[in-house]
């Protein structure tokens, strides 16, 4: 099933990348959803008042799988390894945080990146020396 010739640090990335563009996919569709865009301009969303903190914080921890794109492809295995080993878990933390209560189509997306973060995770941890 799987090419065992796929160069590790391009399908890791790969995989980055696909958590990013599902990250856009669901904020997106997010935007579809009534009363959303009424919320954000109020600075409320689903009772969470947005806060210029708040926002740092956000945009700080979405900077982990935006830098695991690039990191995944230029650092070498053993850090590669590390980083993986951080970046999963913490990115996993990301998203069930911002889906307490989620619907329906945010749990989609939530099972499509949490099961490709899974994927980074396995492919980190069996990636041995000779590979």
């Amino acid at each position: 099933m799987w090419n065992q010739e796929f160069n590790r640090y391009t399908l890791l990335s790969s995989l980055w990348v696909f958590v990013m563009i599902n990250f856009f996919a669901r904020g997106l569709h997010e935007l579809g959803r009534p009363g959303m865009i009424e919320q954000i301009m109020s600075g409320e969303v689903n009772g969470v008042v947005v806060t210029e903190g708040l926002m740092l914080f956000a945009g700080v921890t979405f900077e982990i799988p935006i830098l695991m794109v690039v990191l995944s492809l230029v650092v070498r295995r053993g850090l590669n390894r590390c980083l993986t080993f951080f970046a999963v878990p913490a990115t996993i933390v990301m998203i069930v945080m911002e889906n307490l209560n989620p619907d329906l189509d945010n749990i989609f997306f939530m099972t499509m990146q949490i099961g490709a973060l899974l994927v980074a995770f396995r492919v980190a941890w069996k990636w041995n020396e000779a590979a």
